[in-house]
C-alpha cells in the first residue's frame, strides 16, 4: 500500500491545515458535521454508516441535472435528495479510505491521517462538482480514468476510483434491498402467497416464490419508470425544437442521422408468448381452463368465519369429542345441526377440533357430513378420508367411501388413484391395484418411483414376479431405476418359484458392488433358483463364482446346492462337494443336514438318516420344521408306527405352518405305510386350509376329480 503516495506539496498542505482554513465545496459541510474550522478533522466518518437513500445510480451526482432542460425545472426536493446521496457517498468513501491510508502509513498518527483524508476528500468533491465522476460506476475490470491532478500519484487515483466504484455498487445494492422490502409486502405479492399456501406450497419453496414475485414486480416498475423517463425526455426535446422554430432561432447544422425526429418504441415480438415456471410449460390452452376452474372455486369458497359455539351447542361438541369407537354419532350430529344451523365453514371448524381431540370420532363425523347438503362436499373432502384410511390399511372403509363418491357422481382424481394403488398393493388386491394404476395413466400422468415400487411389491407378495418384471422393464424404458430392495425382493420371488431365467434376468439388471452384502445374498438366491429348477450345473457355476468373489457360502446356500443335486439324484457330486468344503474348513449346519435327511428318507436309507439326526442334535440348534415332514414320511413308509405317530403329532400341532407340498407328502407317506385313518385326518386338515391336492392324491384318497375346484391354489 506504499503506492498511496502524496506529493511534497500535499504533505505541506496537511501541516498547514490547522492554521490555514480550506474552503469546502457545496454541501460538503453537511456530509461532515463534526468538522470545525479549527481542527478540520474527519471524525464523523468513524461513526456508523447511515442507511442509503432510495435513489438510482443515475442520480448520484450530475446525471440528474443533465437529464433536465434547465435549472429552473429542478426543485428543492431534488437538491436535498442529491445532497443526501452525495453525503452518504462521502461517508462510505472516507470509511474505506481511512483503512487504506492507515495501512499505507502505519507510523502516522490520527491527526496526520485525518489531514490526508481531508486533502483526498477535497479532490473527490472537486471531481464531483466538475463531473469527473461520470466515468465511475463501470465494470471493475475496466481501466481506471486518467489522473485529473498531479498532486496525487497515479496509484492513489487508481485507489480512489476503485473505492468509489465499490461504494457506488454497495449503495445500489442497499437501494434495491430497500425497494425489495416494499414489494415483498405489496398486496399483489401477499395475495399470490396466500393462494400458494392454500394449494399446499410451504416452507422454503414459498419463501423463494415470494422473493421471485417481488423481484418481478420491482423490475416491472423500474421498466415502466424508464419508459416514462424516455417519453418525458422525448416530449421535452420536441417541445424545445418547436419553441426554437417559432422564435426563428438559428439551428446548427447536424448530421442527417441526428436531424431525423427521435422516436421511442419497443421492438416487435416474433412468435407467441411462452411462460415457464420450474420447467413447466404454461403456454398450453389447457392451463387457461385450469385458471378458470380456480377462479370458479374461489367464487364458491366461503370466506366467512365460523360461528361461535356456546351453550348447549358446546356441550354437544364436547360429547362428540368423547365418543367411543363403537358409538354412533348420528344423534349428536343432528342435535348440533339443529342448534347451530351450520355452513361449510362451521363443519370444517368442527372437524378440525375433532381431529385433534378424537381421531375415531373425526373419521365417523367426517364421513357422515359428506352427505349433508350444508357441507357441500367436494372431491378434496373425499380424498382426505381416503388417504387417511389408505395409510392405516382400512380397505373396507376406503371401499365404502368410494361407493359414496360414485353415488354422488364424483370420480377419483390423480391423488385418490395414487392412494388406492398403495393400499391395494399392500393388501394384495392386485385387480383393484391394476385398475387404479391404469386410471392414473389415463390422466396423462407418468407414475413415479413410489407408485411403481408399490405395484411391483404387490405382484411380488402375490407370487407373480413376472408381472412385476414387466413394470421394471417399463421403468428402465423411462430412464427410472429401481431401488436395491425391489431388485432383491424380485430375486427372492423368482428363487422361491424356481424361475431360473427370471432370476438370472434380475441378477444381470442389478449393478452389483462386489463388496456389498447384497451381492452375497444375490448369488445365494441365484443358486437357489437354479437348484429349484433342477439345473445343478448352472447352480454350481454360480456357487463357484461366488466363492471366487471372496464370499464364504453359508449353510442355506450349501443346502440349496445339495438340493439341486438331489433333484438330479447325483449323490456322488453332492458328496464330492461336501468333502471339498470340509477340506476348505467350511462346516455345514442344520439346514444342509435336513436336506440330506430328506434325501436319505427318499432313498429309504434309514440308518444313514438317523446318523445325520445325531449330528443335528450335536449342533445344539432347534431342528427345522421341514425335518419333521421328512421323518414322518420316512418312518411311515418304513411302517414304524411309534416314530411315525411321534412325528405326526408334531406336525399336527404346527399344521398352520404346513403348505400344500408338505401336506401332500405326509398324506402320501401315511397312505403308503397303511396309516389310512391318519392319512384321511391330515387330508381333512388340508381341505380346511383350502389347498388344492394333485389329481393322483385325490384318486388315492377316493375324492372326486373335481374336488377343490372352488379353492385357490396356494403354493409355497
Amino acid at each position: 500500500m506504499k503506492s498511496l503516495l502524496l506529493s511534497r506539496q500535499a504533505i505541506r498542505r496537511i501541516s498547514l491545515s490547522s492554521s490555514k482554513p480550506q474552503p469546502f465545496r457545496r454541501n460538503f459541510s453537511a456530509a461532515t458535521p463534526s468538522i470545525s474550522r479549527s481542527d478540520r478533522h474527519l471524525r464523523s466518518y468513524d461513526e456508523p454508516i447511515p442507511r442509503p437513500v432510495s435513489s438510482s445510480l443515475t442520480r448520484h451526482f450530475h446525471s440528474t441535472r443533465e437529464s433536465r432542460l434547465s435549472d429552473s425545472q429542478i426543485h428543492d426536493d431534488d437538491d436535498e435528495e442529491e445532497d443526501g446521496t452525495t453525503n452518504e457517498f462521502l461517508s462510505r468513501f472516507v470509511w474505506i479510505m481511512r483503512g487504506k491510508v492507515s495501512e499505507a502509513f502505519p507510523d502516522s498518527d490520527k491527526k496526520m491521517v485525518d489531514g490526508m483524508l481531508l486533502l483526498i476528500v477535497e479532490k473527490v468533491v472537486a471531481e464531483i462538482e466538475s463531473g469527473g465522476f461520470s466515468k465511475v460506476g463501470g465494470s471493475s475490470s475496466a481501466a481506471p480514468p486518467p489522473s485529473p491532478s498531479s498532486e496525487f500519484s497515479d496509484d492513489l487515483w487508481a485507489t480512489i476510483w476503485e473505492v468509489s466504484n465499490t461504494v457506488l455498487k454497495d449503495m445500489d445494492k442497499e437501494r434495491k434491498k430497500e425497494k425489495m422490502k416494499v414489494y415483498v409486502q405489496s398486496p399483489e405479492v401477499m395475495e399470490m402467497c396466500r393462494f400458494a399456501g392454500e394449494i399446499g406450497i410451504r416452507g422454503d419453496l414459498l419463501r423463494e416464490l415470494r422473493f421471485t414475485w417481488a423481484r418481478d414486480k420491482m423490475e416491472e416498475a423500474e421498466f415502466n419508470e424508464s419508459l416514462e423517463q424516455m417519453r418525458d425526455l422525448d416530449t421535452s426535446i420536441r417541445d424545445s425544437e418547436t419553441v426554437a422554430d417559432e422564435e426563428g432561432e438559428d439551428v446548427s447544422v447536424v448530421d442527417s442521422d441526428e436531424a431525423q425526429p427521435r422516436s421511442i418504441s419497443l421492438p416487435k415480438r416474433k412468435g407467441k408468448f411462452k411462460y415457464k415456471i420450474y420447467g413447466l410449460e404454461l403456454s398450453d390452452p389447457k392451463w387457461g381452463e385450469v385458471a378458470d376452474k380456480i377462479h370458479e372455486a374461489e367464487e364458491e369458497a366461503d370466506w366467512r368465519e365460523a360461528k361461535p359455539v356456546t351453550g348447549k351447542c358446546k356441550l354437544v361438541m364436547e360429547k362428540l369429542e368423547s365418543l367411543e369407537e363403537k358409538d354412533d354419532p348420528s344423534g349428536l350430529i343432528a342435535e348440533w345441526v339443529e342448534l347451530l344451523e351450520p355452513q361449510r365453514v362451521d363443519w370444517i371448524a368442527l372437524l378440525d377440533q375433532l381431529r385433534e381431540a378424537n381421531t375415531s370420532a373425526y373419521l365417523k363425523v367426517a364421513e357422515h357430513v359428506l352427505e349433508d347438503k350444508s357441507f357441500r362436499a367436494s372431491i378434496s373432502d373425499y380424498s382426505k378420508l381416503i388417504h387417511f384410511h389408505a395409510k392405516e390399511n382400512h380397505t373396507e372403509d376406503v371401499e365404502r367411501i368410494l361407493k359414496k363418491m360414485s353415488q354422488n357422481g364424483i370420480f377419483p382424481d390423480i391423488s385418490i388413484a395414487t392412494a388406492l394403488i398403495h393400499l391395494y398393493s399392500k393388501s394384495g388386491n392386485l385387480e383393484r391395484a391394476t385398475e387404479a394404476f391404469e386410471s392414473l395413466k389415463s390422466y396423462g400422468l407418468r407414475p413415479d418411483n413410489k407408485i411403481y415400487t408399490s405395484m411391483i411389491m404387490g405382484y411380488v407378495n402375490a407370487g407373480k414376479p413376472k408381472l412385476g418384471e414387466r413394470l421394471m422393464r417399463d421403468m428402465e424404458a423411462r430412464d427410472m431405476k429401481c431401488s436395491d430392495e425391489v431388485y432383491m425382493a424380485m430375486l427372492r420371488a423368482f428363487a422361491q418359484t424356481g424361475d431360473a431365467d427370471g432370476a438370472a434376468g434380475i441378477f444381470n439388471s442389478m449393478q452389483l458392488d462386489f463388496k456389498d452384502t447384497n451381492c452375497f445374498e444375490a448369488y445365494g438366491l441365484l443358486v437357489e433358483a437354479y437348484g429349484r429348477a433342477g439345473k445343478a450345473d448352472k447352480a454350481k457355476i454360480n456357487f463357484d463364482q461366488m466363492r471366487t468373489r471372496g464370499f464364504k457360502p453359508d449353510d442355506k446356500c450349501i443346502a440349496n446346492m445339495i438340493r439341486a443335486y438331489k433333484r438330479e439324484n447325483s449323490l456322488d457330486k453332492a458328496l464330492r462337494l461336501l468333502l471339498q468344503l470340509e477340506k476348505d474348513g467350511i462346516e455345514i449346519g442344520g439346514i444342509t443336514y435336513t436336506v440330506l435327511v430328506d434325501w436319505m428318507a427318499t432313498l429309504g436309507l434309514i440308518e444313514e438318516a438317523e446318523q445325520l439326526l445325531v449330528k443335528i442334535s450335536q449342533l445344539g440348534e432347534a431342528p427345522p420344521f421341514e425335518l419333521q415332514v421328512s421323518l414322518c414320511y420316512m418312518y411311515s413308509t418304513a411302517r414304524n408306527e411309534k416314530k411315525t405317530l411321534q412325528a405326526l403329532g408334531v406336525l399336527e400341532a404346527k399344521r398352520d405352518q404346513m403348505g400344500p407340498n408338505e401336506f401332500e407328502r405326509v398324506i402320501t407317506g401315511l397312505k403308503t405305510g397303511g396309516f389310512e385313518k391318519d392319512a384321511r385326518r391330515m387330508f381333512k386338515h388340508m381341505e380346511a386350509r383350502k389347498f388344492l391336492p394333485s389329481d393322483r392324491l385325490k384318486i388315492d384318497m377316493g375324492a372326486s376329480p373335481s374336488f377343490g375346484s372352488g379353492f385357490n391354489r396356494v403354493r409355497r
